[in-house]
């Protein structure tokens, strides 16, 4: 066949997949997908309530405890997102999703076997691998099969299956370490299992259509598709004219093509974005529950005080459901920040108990509703040959953020004032939601007129 040829049936595919106005996959592919962005928030939470107990056991500094609870994972992390990213885009997303949840499958359970410091800084390394790789992945793949009109909520879906990890790790984390001398052991085998059922469940997916389409695989494509277009019709929902859609192919490793002027502009909205977001995000995660203990509340009480205030985390999600699709993308993203401020000025403020759980709830409260719209808004500004590798420089770059928030927050705590600290990472979120207004409009565009 020749390459018009080819031309053509791919761009015939892409308009058929765009006409697709609702999810036409299995409604149990949204749960296996959401599986994993549940094992990727379980992990980024349990090591901030486990190094306590670690820290003990293994007499470590304060120092060592900060390098392992955060330094090693954002490591791993932006290795992962950036290597895996690439390869994704090369040899494509269903391969690659296979890959990393058996990484963070070895990485979690040499987590809880870890018999020294050592050994478990490697381990931790290879969870963040696999964690950093799988983020990118599913919003990289759910972008690409979800309707362009209803993107934001079928993401937002499966983002509320994953965001309940980060709402019950605290009370799972309250019932094990404190209890058990392997309590911190046993939290991360809970991880490891949970991956390995995400690994089973995974084998079922199918590639990215619309990645095989960009490489050629137009067979595989059109089977996806055909599939999808049968069960629309099974639910009697009618399928309008398909409208011809430009193909963006390339088999080529997609570095290159992002130094176009035009992805370099996104990219200097979306790395310093990111950046900003995770100074508060991590901190938060990483520092808060031992910085309120050191202002004086126990150890126990000071995980409480985040257990319940993680009950935000799935309302958040939920309460962006039925506007994710109406508000430009960048507007919701400001205005989960504006509540991420002042969730950290109520918890600066140490006025009252009730307050620091009202803070907590609203901390949690934004970062539900800021991850996936933020995560699907990133990957529908870059190309199909290159989404993933867009996605991992942006916020993989990003994550550098994270290891400044880190080790900057429990400095000014220290040095100047808690209050200062957390009304620090709180300014430091705003400044995100301000960032990102410079993007692109996405809400309801296919991606190919997203991310020309």
């Amino acid at each position: 066949m020749s390459t018009a040829a080819f031309d053509e049936r791919g761009t015939d595919l892409l308009a058929r997949l765009n006409r697709i106005p609702a999810w036409a996959l299995p409604r149990s592919y949204l749960v296996i997908i959401g599986l994993g962005y549940f094992f990727t928030f379980y992990d980024i939470s349990n090591i901030g309530f486990a190094m306590p107990a670690i820290n003990e056991q293994f007499h470590l500094s304060h120092s060592t405890n900060l390098f392992l609870a955060l330094a090693v994972g954002l490591i791993g992390y932006v290795v992962g997102s950036f290597a895996i990213g690439a390869l994704a885009d090369h040899y494509g997303r269903y391969r690659m999703l296979i890959f990393t949840i058996i990484l963070t499958a070895i990485g979690s359970f040499g987590d809880a076997l870890a018999p020294g410091v050592a050994t478990l800084i490697v381990f931790r390394f290879i969870t963040g691998i696999g964690v950093g790789a799988d983020l990118n992945l599913v919003s990289t793949y759910l972008s690409e099969l979800a309707p362009p009109k209803r993107r934001g909520r079928i993401t937002l879906y499966t983002f509320f299956v994953g965001i309940l990890g980060q709402a019950v790790t605290p009370f799972v984390a309250l019932a094990l370490v404190p209890n058990f001398e392997i309590g911190w052991r046993l939290l991360f085998a809970i991880g490891g299992l949970i991956a390995v059922a995400g690994l089973l469940l995974r084998l079922r997916l199918p590639e990215s259509p619309r990645w095989a389409v960009g490489h050629g695989q137009y067979d595989d494509a059109e089977a996806t598709i055909k599939l999808m277009e049968e069960n629309c019709r099974a639910r009697n929902i009618s399928l309008p004219e398909p409208r011809p859609s430009q193909v963006d192919g390339g088999a080529d490793f997609p570095w290159r093509y992002l130094l176009q002027a035009r992805y370099l502009r996104r990219m200097a909205v979306f790395i310093p974005m990111w950046f900003l977001w995770y100074i508060g995000n991590y901190g938060f995660l990483g520092d808060a529950a031992e910085l309120i203990s050191s202002h004086g509340a126990a150890v126990g009480d000071s995980i409480l005080y985040l257990a319940i205030g993680a009950i935000g985390y799935p309302i958040g999600t939920l309460a962006t459901l039925k506007i994710v699709d109406v508000i430009e993308r960048k507007l919701l993203i400001l205005i989960s920040t504006i509540v991420w401020l002042v969730g950290m000025l109520l918890i600066a403020s140490y006025a009252s108990t009730t307050l620091i759980y009202i803070g907590a709830f609203c901390a949690s409260l934004a970062l539900g509703a800021y991850l996936q719209v933020a995560y699907t808004y990133t990957a529908e500004a870059f190309p199909t040959r290159a989404r993933a590798t867009g996605f991992a420089l942006s916020d993989g770059l990003g994550h550098i953020g994270g290891a400044v928030g880190a080790l900057v927050l429990p400095m000014i705590v220290t040095s100047v004032s808690f209050s200062a600290g957390f009304t620090f990472i709180g300014l430091t979120g705003l400044a995100a939601g301000l960032i990102a207004l410079a993007g692109p409009k996405a809400t309801g565009l296919d991606l190919e007129n997203v991310s020309c």
